[in-house]
């Protein structure tokens, strides 16, 4: 049978592991976040995002750098909350920098397109005469 001072102590220690185990909790998913958000800023750079989107990249860069800092610091909320954040801009940047490319593609495919047909209209003119 437990005496009372022991009891309390079992009781102690199970709160103190609840107490561990939700801090560790809080932990897990901020450092998730914020290595999926290093790997969208990575993916944004290597698109072009950093030439085309250049707004929008620092402020992903900005973000990630300070969610790094509140993991550092054991907040775990802020960490998260920076990183989705981060995430978020890296994307959008990269949506510009896709975005910027397909117009600048289908830009030259226009031009191509209208050179073509002032060569088939020259042709068919010299082929009338």
């Amino acid at each position: 049978m437990m005496t009372m001072n022991t009891q309390w102590q079992v009781l102690f220690g199970a709160v103190m592991l609840a107490g561990l185990a939700g801090c560790a909790s809080d932990k897990t998913p901020a450092t998730a976040d914020v290595a999926v958000s290093r790997e969208a800023v990575s993916a944004a750079t290597a698109s072009g995002a950093a030439d085309l989107a250049p707004a929008e990249m620092q402020s992903a860069r900005e973000k990630l750098m300070r969610a790094n800092q509140a993991l550092a610091a054991k907040d775990y909320k802020t960490a998260q909350d920076l990183a989705t954040q981060a995430q978020a801009d890296a994307q959008l940047a990269q949506s510009k920098a896709n975005s910027a490319k397909a117009t600048a593609a289908s830009d030259e495919l226009q031009q191509n397109i209208r050179l073509l047909r002032e060569e088939v209209a020259r042709a068919n003119a010299n082929n009338q005469q």
